[in-house]
């Protein structure tokens, strides 16, 4: 039996093979000018996001119709959507330099607040005219006492320009810029 899992998957290295290799994306950071006072004693942590199962996976999010879901063939994202998330508003806001302290569970931080998100929507919307769509719902929650500090909702929408899965992949990369460029500036506020 072992023999045969070995051919099996040896299989796939051969010329033809094996499936096509898919294009994997990352998100990069938003370049960050922060107004506002820094907290030079305050600690946070960015919690990994909520997503619904669509969402929670490597898999790239077309909606050719409101209530349709596709996945975008031949990409993916380089790790579920939700830890790339989380890494890239973890380095927005260790860039802001608003704070003395900015991880992630693990990290061995005394915590002050927690930033808690959901994404909503994170997508391709093909109708009317293609454009990339982000929705995150974030709350500060304070980590002494569990009481929520503020929440809010967040998203931008960005036209997809060009085409094929990079010109894709760029309009939601600036969609995501937009929206944790924005949590963070508003973050620094409320903290």
């Amino acid at each position: 039996m072992v023999g045969v899992a070995a051919l099996a998957s040896g299989c796939a290295a051969l010329p033809g093979g094996g499936p096509d290799p898919l294009d994997t994306y990352e998100l990069t950071t938003p370049d960050l000018s922060v107004s506002g006072p820094a907290n030079p004693r305050t600690q946070i942590l960015i919690a990994e996001p909520n997503a619904l199962k669509s969402l929670d996976g490597q898999d790239i999010v077309v909606k050719p119709a409101p209530a349709s879901i596709q996945f975008l063939k031949g990409a993916q994202w380089g790790d579920r959507l939700p830890k790339l998330v989380q890494a890239r508003l973890a380095e927005a806001f260790q860039r802001s330099d608003k704070f003395a302290g900015v991880g992630r569970p693990g990290d061995g931080l005394a915590i002050d607040y927690q930033i808690v998100v959901e994404i909503r929507s994170f997508e391709v919307r093909v109708q009317p005219g293609e454009r990339a769509y982000v929705e995150f719902f974030v709350r500060i929650l304070n980590d002494r006492n569990g009481v929520v500090r503020a929440a809010r909702s967040f998203d931008a929408a960005v036209p997809v320009t060009g085409t094929g899965n990079d010109a894709r992949v760029a309009a939601m990369d600036a969609a995501f810029g937009s929206v944790a460029s924005a949590v963070v500036e508003w973050a620094v506020g409320v903290i």
